[in-house]
């Protein structure tokens, strides 16, 4: 029995011939749906803001979009890891109740989230989770772990009492997903080299002259660049000094120069830079550029001729 299309009255979704063409020709369902379901918000959002709708997973979009980008039809994304705000997948509140109702380990992750946060996850709160889960492929326990991890910090920077917001949990996830932290072994090493991190900061603050005050967010940032660079307190000290006698203060972003300066040039102990972290010599020391190197000889003739002047020969 033949079958006749049926032109819905909705609005409609066109198709050049040539992307048509293209997709006939490499035969790939997924990215026929995804680009269908990217023409329908009109190129609004990025493929992978898509993953929920679709219900697809990060790997399935991500060959998809992968085969659009082959074919011209979308632009190559920047990281392999989005953003969260730019690009996090949006999961219909119907999605979410099905992974309740039918997800017996995500509806147990959303127990021990809501238990350690000490309040009722939002819809929003639960796309997040699910986003997690589902679309970064992180396991149960390694979420937990990382759900832990931000509410330590946040208790630690902030007092007791205070909990992270489910946004910067989420950031933080995507943070472990472009390390590879995909198992809890892996997490539980990056616990334990985070923690070593934070037991140092104190010595790092005191070669900064500032004191036995924590960091504030922004001034971790820097002095955690600086341990993954392999800078102790000691070689920041020196830094610390170069700072204040270039700007007669103190100035984070001209000590990160100086730092990663000295990271480039592979000096790290304070010995290292002590040695061969030395100033440009002075004029009178070096020797003009090119283009003045006659001038240069007149100089230097001029100083030998007085100095045999003044000793009387």
């Amino acid at each position: 029995m033949a079958s006749v299309l049926i032109h819905a009255a909705d609005e409609s979704v066109t198709l050049t011939a040539r992307a048509v063409q293209g997709l006939l020709e490499r035969g790939d369902g997924d990215a026929a749906l995804l680009y269908l379901a990217l023409l329908r918000r009109h190129g609004a959002v990025a493929p992978r803001a898509l993953a929920g709708e679709l219900r697809w997973d990060r790997g399935r979009i991500e060959a998809a979009e992968q085969t659009l980008r082959e074919l011209g039809l979308v632009a190559p994304a920047a990281e392999s890891v989005p953003e969260p705000a730019d690009e996090r997948p949006e999961y219909p509140r119907e999605d979410i109740v099905r992974h309740l109702d039918g997800d017996g380990e995500f509806r147990g992750l959303v127990a021990e989230v809501e238990r350690k946060l000490g309040k009722k996850l939002t819809t929003p709160d639960l796309g997040v989770l699910l986003g997690l889960s589902d679309y970064l492929g992180l396991p149960a326990d390694v979420i937990y772990l990382l759900v832990c991890h931000c509410a330590e910090r946040v208790a630690r920077r902030y007092g007791e009492g205070r909990r992270p917001t489910l946004r910067q949990i989420e950031r933080e996830g995507y943070a472990w997903a472009r390390r590879g932290i995909d198992t809890q072994a892996e997490a539980a090493e990056y616990l334990r080299r985070y923690a070593l991190r934070q037991e140092a900061l104190p010595g790092y603050m005191r070669a900064l002259q500032l004191g036995d005050r924590a960091p504030s967010a922004s001034e971790e940032k820097y002095l955690s660049a600086w341990q993954e660079m392999g800078f102790e307190p000691e070689a920041v000290a020196i830094a610390y000094d170069k700072t204040v006698l270039r700007c007669h203060e103190f100035k984070w972003p001209y000590c990160n120069g100086i730092l990663k300066k000295w990271h480039e040039a592979g000096l790290h102990t304070a010995q290292e830079i002590r040695e061969k972290d030395h100033p440009p010599r002075s004029r009178e020391e070096t020797p003009a550029a090119s283009g003045g190197d006659e001038m240069w000889k007149y100089v230097q003739q001029l100083r030998r001729d007085r100095e045999v002047t003044d000793h009387g020969v």
